[in-house]
């Protein structure tokens, strides 16, 4: 398995992160579990759900589960908040990015404003996950 992440820490914690992506077929995603907020927006997992079928997919219990998500999350955050990279691959990569200041409109009045500059977590999917989102088999390297 290959991880690249300049946080050295953070390897065997983000080991959890890449179970989640085994979990395209899981009974739990097909199941009555996940609930649909509106017929429009398809289907969701929250953070308990995702704990259970981590759990259940790893053989261990929820608590120590909650505690892995938990580290993992926190672990990537920090990395983020810092301006490094987190890279699973196939799974996709977690960056920071610079948005310039830029000049917007209140909506309600008309009036242009001064929207500040900021950093922004960004999220790109890997091959991988593309794939199985799309409900592809992934293209292997030659």
């Amino acid at each position: 398995m290959n991880l690249a992440c300049s946080n050295r820490k953070a390897r065997p914690i983000l080991l959890l992160l890449l179970l989640t992506v085994g979990l395209a077929g899981h009974e739990c995603l097909n199941a009555g579990s996940i609930k649909s907020s509106q017929p429009t927006q398809g289907m969701f997992m929250n953070k308990t759900e995702l704990i259970e079928a981590t759990a259940a997919e790893a053989d261990i219990s929820k608590a120590a589960a909650g505690r892995a998500l938990d580290a993992i999350l926190g672990a990537v955050v920090k990395a983020v908040a810092k301006g490094d990279s987190v890279t699973l691959i196939g799974f996709g990569a977690f960056k920071s990015s610079k948005r310039a200041a830029r000049t917007g409109r209140n909506p309600q009045t008309g009036k242009e404003m001064k929207i500040a500059a900021t950093t922004v977590p960004r999220f790109t999917a890997g091959a991988g996950f593309k794939a199985a989102v799309a409900g592809k088999k992934a293209a292997k390297k030659k």
